[in-house]
């Protein structure tokens, strides 16, 4: 009875985890990934449009990504975009290519990035206990109302812990594995 009601609370709890999993993709470890590109966008014919919607872009080597504009009227708006981004890598040009050279991350710029990565983690770890909260409220109300009975209760409550005690397992798995990567010399 109490797993059907709380597949609600669940898949909520599973978009938050996706929604943090997304997120640290945009972090730059120590490699290039084209995911960083994913919040640039371009304007194109009147429209701001994604990135990867206008051009082609590749990894063809560990730090370095290339932009291969569909339109080759696109190349200055792209640097600019990339420029105003917050990836804070300069673009290199050469007319119909444009290639993002990634340096090596400093020490100190790795601690950053992990402290990053940490608040990003427990912001999701506080989404998932609102989640939870609510979960609770809701039976709660449904006791009060004497629709469940106090023993329904005792036993949700402790589903929804489990299920949000999982849940914070699994960010805290997504968090370590990308301060991991970050710290990878």
């Amino acid at each position: 009875m109490s797993a059907e009601r709380l597949s609600e609370y669940r898949s909520k709890m599973q978009k938050t985890v996706k929604v943090l999993s997304n997120e640290l993709l945009t972090i730059r470890a120590g490699r290039a990934n084209p995911a960083l590109l994913d919040r640039v966008t371009v304007e194109y014919y009147g429209a701001q449009s994604p990135l990867n919607q206008v051009a082609n872009i590749a990894v063809p080597e560990a730090r370095m990504i290339t932009i291969q504009p569909w339109d080759s009227k696109l190349l200055g708006e792209i640097e600019r975009a990339i420029l105003k981004s917050d990836l804070g890598i300069t673009p290199n040009s050469d007319g119909k290519t444009i290639r993002l050279i990634f340096p090596a991350l400093t020490e100190e710029r790795r601690k950053d990035l992990t402290k990053e990565v940490k608040k990003y983690g427990e912001n999701a770890k506080v989404a998932v206990r609102a989640i939870r909260r609510d979960a609770v409220d809701h039976f709660k109300g449904l006791q009060k109302n004497s629709e469940i009975t106090e023993d329904d209760l005792k036993d949700i409550e402790k589903n929804i812990q489990k299920l949000t005690d999982e849940f914070i397992k699994e960010i805290d798995d997504h968090v370590e594995y990308k301060v991991q990567e970050i710290m990878e010399v």
